[in-house]
């Protein structure tokens, strides 16, 4: 091997489009090798080597972001530019309008069109989850018996740790139903069959649906498949770097999708609305929000300078909607009560609270759809990482505690 083919270590890092700390972290996990430079200076490395890392994807990091700095990841699954968001290039409004969930996630998944893909539970696994949400105190509430059902079914499927794309894509299509039928029925109906919404639909309230409804759910089950990087798609793709299997992956987004500010917003938003219609009109309840500090429910996006489109695209299937009348008057009376303060948009939450509200859905039923779409772009995510080098979600940490060394505490 010539003196010409081996790169300095900034050499490398410029290659790779990385901090050269980067290079070395590649080094301590076996992605690269290394051998020192003459006289001792340094480190050189395989300029071939480093071509094929660049090839495989290693991770370019910016030097600055317009975010501010926050690191950014390769994925072809979801744009969001100009208001808009694209699920592998095609206008995710567009595809959720007109195909179904399940059409919808084989897309996001694949890159291909499906004609009516059926997903499906195994018995096994349905038994494993529903005894172990079962085994759940009463005060249990949905993301509860999600996460047991979860970690109830991986326990169950003895190749879980086949992280082959066949395999996980097949762990998606039988996970997706047995979280779902896994949830208590509402008001002891029997359990639905057939597409996911209608299955979803018996879990979240005792009213008989009819196809609006129906249609209704898809379609939001079809919006909130994948968000781009949400707080929760991190931590799978993050669970996915380290090859965890994908109901770890799964178990992860859930984790995180709990809190409050993600998706669990719904929840806020569906009390905000019940509020408004108990107290007959928004003002009050906005004022309420507004006195104690508290951002009102539902409103309000980051990404999106105006409406939500997920919202959007809700807000006019609820239009046709007897039914979601009254809601929907209460939802558009707290988007320009707070106008007169705050210019703020509806966003995804408050179109899933209209939706709740309307049809007597508990106040986590936006949360409970939100999280089964979710799954499906968990599954995304985790086929895109797996496709990765492993364990390369790994930054580091800047410490600002005390200098060693220090004494022994006691």
């Amino acid at each position: 091997m010539t003196d010409q083919e081996r790169l300095t270590t900034r050499e490398a890092a410029q290659r790779l489009g990385v901090k050269p700390e980067t290079v070395y972290a590649y080094v301590s996990r076996g992605q690269l090798s290394s051998e020192r430079a003459p006289g001792g200076r340094g480190s050189t490395f395989d300029a071939r080597e480093i071509d094929a890392l660049a090839r495989r994807g290693a991770r370019r990091e910016p030097a600055a972001s317009a975010s501010g700095g926050e690191p950014t990841f390769r994925t072809a699954l979801t744009l969001i530019d100009k208001d808009r968001y694209y699920y592998r290039g095609v206008d995710a409004v567009d595809l959720a309008t007109t195909h179904g969930f399940e059409e919808v996630a084989e897309w996001v998944w694949t890159g291909e069109p499906a004609h009516a893909p059926h997903f499906t539970a195994p018995p096994p696994f349905l038994d494993a989850a529903r005894l172990a949400v079962a085994a759940l105190p009463a005060h249990s509430g949905t993301m509860d018996r999600l996460r047991a059902a979860a970690v109830a079914v991986s326990a169950a499927d003895p190749l879980r740790f086949d992280l082959s794309p066949a395999a996980v894509l097949g762990c998606a299509r039988t996970l997706i139903p047995t979280l779902v039928g896994a949830l208590p029925t509402a008001d002891a109906l029997r359990p639905g069959e057939g597409r996911m919404a209608r299955q979803l639909w018996q879990r979240l309230t005792a009213q008989e649906p009819d196809e609006q409804s129906l249609r209704l759910l898809d379609t939001a089950l079809a919006l909130l498949i994948d968000h781009d990087l949400a707080a929760s798609t991190l931590a799978a793709r993050v669970a996915a770097s380290a090859r965890a299997h994908p109901y770890a992956v799964v178990s992860a987004g859930l984790g995180a999708l709990e809190g409050p500010l993600h998706g669990a917003a719904s929840g806020l938003a569906h009390r905000t609305l019940a509020e408004v219609l108990d107290r007959g009109g928004a003002a009050p309840v906005v004022a309420d929000h507004l006195r104690s500090g508290r951002r009102v429910p539902g409103l309000g996006h980051r990404l999106y300078t105006g409406e939500d489109p997920r919202a959007q695209a809700l807000f006019a299937l609820l239009g046709s909607v007897p039914q979601a009348a009254e809601a929907l008057a209460a939802a558009r009376d707290v988007v320009e009560t707070t106008a007169r303060h705050t210019a703020l948009h509806a966003n995804v939450d408050l179109a899933l609270a209209v939706l709740s509200v309307a049809f007597g859905m508990p106040a986590e039923a936006g949360e409970t759809v939100f999280a089964v779409a979710r799954t499906a772009g968990w599954i995304a995510h985790a086929l895109e990482e797996y496709a990765q080098p492993p364990l390369r979600l790994r930054p580091s940490g800047h410490y600002t505690g005390p200098r060693p060394p220090r004494p022994l505490p006691f």
